[in-house]
């Protein structure tokens, strides 16, 4: 979680062995647990809720990239490379290995210049493992800043260790909280036919 944020917790709120005719469990968390998708309310207080979220870019053809050489933040340079005939969907790895059990604040950004590189060549969506575009002490938000200006969708938090680059069909819809700033998803990628 990032520092300072509602952690995820679960409960039980009824329990078959104390009497009670089901199990139900409860959770609490922030919006912008595990792998999740901003809303552009977000960062842009004009912005869509998740409610105004447009579903059909997250689901589709996805690149995943792999850019973990990238220094400190990805540039176009770092990717360029892949882009080719690309999908509208580019999701970048940049973790060696995702870190479930501690939160690293020297998770690899993403420069804005490369938002507007992506939008320039047709892109819609782009995902990223790390817990955000921007780096963890931007008051600036550049990054974010440049999903408003180029209208792209984001997705957060991915966990794409053992994925290869290539190109799949990614699922990945947010959860329906129409008025919140971010929702969290199932991101599943599948082979395409």
């Amino acid at each position: 979680m990032w520092p300072g944020d509602t952690p995820f917790a679960q409960s039980r709120v009824m329990r078959m062995e104390a009497g009670q005719a089901v199990n139900v469990g409860a959770i609490s968390m922030s919006a912008h647990a595990g792998a999740h998708a901003d809303a552009p309310w977000h960062y842009d207080p004009d912005g869509a809720r998740v409610g105004g979220l447009d579903l059909t870019r997250y689901v589709g053809p996805a690149r995943v990239i792999d850019a973990r050489h990238a220094i400190g933040c990805v540039r176009p340079g770092d990717i360029k490379a892949c882009m080719d005939a690309a999908p509208p969907r580019i999701l970048l790895r940049t973790y060696e290995q995702f870190p479930h059990e501690a939160w690293r604040s020297d998770f690899t950004a993403i420069a804005a210049e490369t938002i507007d590189f992506l939008a320039d060549r047709g892109v819609v969506l782009i995902g990223v493992d790390a817990p955000s575009l921007d780096p963890e002490t931007s008051k600036t938000m550049d990054a974010h800043q440049a999903l408003r200006r180029c209208g792209l969708s984001v997705l957060e938090g991915l966990v794409l260790d053992h994925v290869a680059p290539g190109d799949y069909e990614l699922i990945a819809l947010p959860l329906p909280v129409a008025e919140m700033d971010a929702a969290p998803v199932r991101a599943v990628l599948r082979a395409l036919p």
